[in-house]
């Protein structure tokens, strides 16, 4: 269009796909751009398998009298997916995966960063430790994707490393596992990632990883689908495990304290009293520092109530 070889006047249809991620991505202007060569009289259509609220007030800036058709509700994931959430301390994630991974259980997976910096952090990670793994994101090129693609499909690459929106369009054939390495801070991608296994009547696993920081996003994940996702066993780096100390599996029941409400998301977790806090870091008496009711870890947390 800008070299003026294309000529948008005559435009019918105009095709968005994946337009939640172009507009949030900043392509915005690009688009508004684009829009300003087209007819006014046309046939706009989105799609997506997600769109944020956010998201979707903009695009109705630019669709006029929008119809929204939707398949099927975008919290409602796959019954045949098994999951689990794995609380640990965000420096031991890469730990946690390489335990998980060294079990014969988990044939192939399909792991989420939320940055692509990150997924080529995970990849080296795990190909030090000789995990066949691999990384697909938006600064590789389209060929490069294609061959990281090839590669799991056929069985070559065991771990394939992606973030959201590489990984939109991806069908896999029995693919064992998926795993949130990061969760993710829009509700509804934890349900589009999810739903990448447990695919035309097979069954799939679901492991996330939740960190302290991370505790917000599973509550706005566990509001959309309106359940409370099952705590996964004991694991050598599950956070709040210090030796001589009881473990604490679930921060959402330390304490005594109720669980997560499904409905008011103004708290991502219950507020606890002082008293429930008071002690030492170490778990003796005789200091007014407060504790975290996810535990220590290898660093010690304050209260951020």
């Amino acid at each position: 269009m800008e070299r003026g070889v294309a000529k948008l006047g005559n435009v019918e249809i105009l095709v968005l796909d994946e337009a939640d991620r172009m507009l949030d991505m900043g392509f915005i202007h690009d688009i508004r751009r684009v829009i300003g060569q087209l007819p006014a009289k046309r046939q706009t259509l989105f799609f997506s398998a997600t769109m944020p609220p956010e998201i979707r007030g903009l695009a109705d800036t630019i669709l006029r009298d929008p119809a929204r058709v939707a398949a099927t509700p975008v919290a409602t994931p796959a019954q045949a997916v098994e999951q689990r959430i794995h609380y640990v301390e965000k420096t031991e994630k890469i730990d946690l995966l390489k335990h998980l991974l060294a079990g014969s259980s988990v044939k192939n997976a399909l792991v989420f960063t939320r940055t692509k910096h990150g997924a080529d952090g995970v990849t080296k990670q795990l190909e030090r430790a000789n995990v066949r793994a691999e990384a697909i994101h938006g600064n590789k090129t389209q060929s490069a994707r294609e061959k990281a693609l090839a590669n799991f499909k056929g069985g070559r690459t065991r771990v394939l490393v992606a973030t959201d929106i590489a990984a939109r369009g991806i069908d896999i054939v029995e693919l064992s596992h998926v795993i949130n390495y990061d969760l993710p801070n829009e509700p509804e991608s934890y349900v589009h990632r999810i739903g990448r296994t447990g695919r035309a009547g097979a069954s799939g696993i679901a492991w996330s990883f939740c960190s302290f920081e991370e505790r917000p996003f599973l509550a706005g994940i566990e509001r959309l689908i309106r359940k409370h996702l099952p705590v996964a066993a004991e694991h050598p780096f599950r956070s709040g495990h210090r030796p001589g100390l009881p473990t604490v599996l679930d921060p959402r029941k330390s304490h005594g304290l109720p669980a997560l409400s499904l409905v008011h998301p103004a708290e991502p977790f219950p507020r606890a009293g002082k008293s429930a806090f008071r002690g030492r870091s170490d778990g003796r008496p005789g200091s007014s520092r407060r504790e975290s009711k996810w535990g220590g870890g290898r660093q010690h947390r304050r209260a951020e109530w």
